[in-house]
């Protein structure tokens, strides 16, 4: 079967297992783009993410001899609750390794959705290789995108842009393994050719944009991200020629891009987006990728973000846009030194969040402190009339961050 056909039929198996997901107009990041920007919501899908659409539809093709002796899966989050979630709907026994450094929200999640969770390697890649040996029983490997039943599912998402965004003339997409980007650019590509198909990857994990870049799969090992969902370092081999053949380019965007625009979708539009799935959003507030049309959806794949994670993303965004700021100030070590500095920062109507003293530090002469300063501030502006302000009254400052 053709591939864009069961995309099709599976938009029929999966509808009463998943939710078609919301797409929304920004204005603010219309405004800001020059674009009419549409945000495709799988943040809002059942377990989180997209994950559970390619899940369901390969499970769902299971005989009863396949269903009786269970499935094994690797993640380190969405992939897992996906299989989880999509393995109890339909009565199949789960194991799913994640990596020994998940995050224990989304063990305890992937528990929650039935799945029995081994902890096992470095990351996702250990993980898979030791799932791999789990089907010596019987088992069958649910790969989390070298599948064309996986990828078939993915694709429903396309079906579902091209209905509630008629005239949309490209679409931003997370990648990293490539199984969500080429089932969606395979059924719009059929159904829309003229439809921009734009891959986003983090740098610190940029196997697709080289493999497209050189016409051959290249391996690049993946670095930290906060776009962990789409830390991949090769990527697929079933989803590379797809890549190829459909996807018109591929973006790389740094890690303060992606914490600006995770906190761009909380404070302007009330999203709760992983850093996976604010990736789009990053590369157009960018000015990554040649889009010439107008319509743009960003398509946020999944909003299962560990909290401890986010408050350091909240804080890396803010620090990012001028909102947050840490300086350095040497003071002399008298009583109300300290009260004078606060007051001078109070006038110019800025925020201090933390205050933190070195004495001991070897650079510090005798007799005086270094006295850090965390401020929350309006932006680089404020920043700007801050620095002035105390500098005028005789103060030296170190711009920490």
């Amino acid at each position: 079967m053709k591939l864009w056909k069961e995309i099709e039929e599976a938009q029929s198996k999966i509808q009463k297992a998943i939710r078609m997901t919301p797409v929304i107009y920004s204005e603010i990041f219309s405004k800001l783009t020059g674009k009419e920007v549409f945000l495709k919501l799988e943040n809002l899908q059942k377990t989180g993410s997209f994950k559970i659409r390619g899940a369901y539809y390969k499970l769902s093709r299971f005989n009863p001899s396949m269903k009786r002796r269970g499935v094994v899966a690797a993640s380190a989050g969405n992939h897992a609750q996906g299989v989880a979630f999509a393995s109890s709907l339909l009565g199949i026994q789960s194991t799913i390794v994640m990596p020994e450094g998940s995050s224990l929200a989304k063990q305890m999640a992937t528990r929650s959705y039935g799945g029995e969770v081994i902890l096992f390697g470095r990351d996702t890649d250990e993980a898979l290789d030791y799932a791999k040996k789990l089907t010596e029983d019987g088992k069958s490997l649910i790969h989390p995108f070298d599948d064309e039943q996986i990828i078939a599912g993915q694709g429903t998402i396309g079906l579902e842009i091209l209905k509630e965004v008629p005239g949309v003339e490209a679409i931003m997409i997370p990648i990293g393994g490539g199984g969500l980007i080429s089932g969606i650019a395979t059924i719009v590509k059929k159904r829309r050719p003229k439809v921009k198909i734009i891959g986003v990857q983090s740098t610190q994990a940029p196997s697709a944009f080289y493999s497209l870049k050189r016409n051959e799969i290249v391996e690049k090992k993946a670095k930290p991200t906060l776009a962990d969902g789409i830390a991949i370092r090769r990527v697929g081999e079933v989803t590379f020629p797809i890549i190829q053949k459909f996807v018109d380019e591929i973006v790389t965007i740094e890690e303060d891009e992606i914490a600006s625009a995770v906190l761009m979708l909380m404070e302007r539009k009330r999203v709760v987006a992983e850093g996976a799935g604010a990736t789009p959003l990053a590369a157009l507030l960018s000015k990554k990728g040649r889009i010439e049309g107008k319509k743009v959806v960003l398509l946020i794949s999944g909003g299962n973000i560990d909290v401890n994670l986010l408050d350091r993303i909240i804080e890396k965004g803010l620090a990012q846009t001028g909102r947050l700021v840490r300086f350095g100030v040497i003071l002399r070590d008298l009583p109300g030194a300290l009260a004078k500095l606060s007051s001078l920062v109070a006038q110019q109507n800025a925020n201090i969040l933390h205050i933190i003293h070195e004495r001991a530090a070897k650079d510090i002469p005798i007799g005086f402190s270094k006295v850090i300063l965390v401020l929350e501030t309006r932006g680089p502006e404020q920043i700007r009339e801050v620095r002035k302000g105390l500098k005028e009254k005789g103060y030296s400052l170190q711009i920490l961050s």
